[in-house]
């Protein structure tokens, strides 16, 4: 009976909730430098006034060990997962690695969980995705009922779970702490609150550039999102929010992509983040697109602090 939404359910008082913070980082270029340096960029993060670091899990670091490196280059920020796979261990596994890196660092640790994609889980780790939802379901079932015979964490063990449409976002809502939607306009972050209710986390990302030219601000974000554009997850959840196929050709229209990808100077990124909150997040992990791919945007992110903490 771990998430606040099952808690509440029952009649049971909320417990201590781990502190996220108003805006964090979403990043995968810490994954980048060598491990020694990560843990300094995110120390730097951490001073900044930040809530959370979020990371990825794909064909880079594995995603609980790079998360235990952060946390421990760091003494009070969030360090959070956007998202481990369920198809890289197992649910058993899982829990395990849930309670271990929970009671190292207590209410240091969210793990976000996702079903990723049928092109990585089909063609790069050799699963079957016919069934992605009753899956989780069956997933978090094991989680549930997984032994663990070590020391307990101290403070409640936190997850979230990727989600976009209505029965993954209601079964955020249900079995874990809230839900993590990626790639998104501010529209659905109004309809994921709408459709999980009062409580459960909403941890929005959202992309940006730190570039006032239209030409070139629209260019970075064609760039990171054509990619994402081939992915069903992602254009079937645009679908609902009045994008078309027409949209999302070639990099995606101009409308689309400034519904994705907010830039500007820091007070136009600001106004975005203030939007997701507005319809509904409780938190919203800003993804700096830099110039450069491989480039750890730590300049940008010195940039937005005073503009995305101001009153945090």
């Amino acid at each position: 009976m771990g998430s606040e939404a099952e808690r509440a359910a029952v009649g049971l008082p909320r417990v201590r909730r781990m502190e996220l913070g108003r805006v964090g980082i979403w990043q995968y270029q810490l994954d980048l430098v060598p491990s020694a340096q990560s843990r300094e960029f995110a120390a730097e993060i951490e001073s900044l006034g930040y809530g959370t670091i979020w990371l990825p899990e794909a064909v880079g670091r594995e995603a609980f060990v790079s998360s235990t490196l952060l946390l421990s280059g760091t003494e009070r920020i969030v360090v959070a997962t956007g998202i481990a796979s369920i198809w890289a261990r197992d649910a058993l596994c899982a829990n395990s690695a849930l309670q271990t890196v929970s009671e190292a660092f207590p209410d240091r640790f969210l793990l976000g969980l996702g079903v990723s994609h049928q092109v990585m889980v089909e063609g790069v780790r050799g699963h079957d995705y016919t069934k992605p939802y009753s899956t989780m379901k069956a997933y978090l079932d094991g989680m549930d009922a997984g032994m663990f015979m070590a020391a307990a964490p101290t403070a409640p063990a936190r997850r979230v779970l990727a989600a976009l449409g209505p029965k993954m976002l209601r079964l955020a809502a249900e079995r874990t702490d809230g839900a993590h939607p990626y790639f998104v306009p501010v529209e659905h972050t109004a309809f994921a609150r709408e459709t999980m209710g009062v409580g459960p986390w909403l941890c929005v990302e959202q992309a940006a550039v730190l570039e006032t030219d239209p030409v070139k601000a629209r260019d970075i974000a064609r760039g990171h999102m054509t990619m994402y554009l081939t992915l069903p997850n992602y254009t079937n959840n645009l679908k609902r929010f009045g994008f078309t196929d027409a949209d999302m050709a070639d990099g995606g229209t101009d409308r689309l992509v400034d519904a994705i990808v907010a830039w500007g100077d820091e007070a136009a990124i600001a106004e975005r983040v203030a939007a997701h909150h507005e319809a509904g997040a409780d938190h919203v992990c800003v993804q700096v697109l830099p110039q450069e791919a491989t480039s750890v945007p730590m300049e940008a992110w010195r940039r937005l602090a005073p503009a995305l903490l101001d009153g945090r």
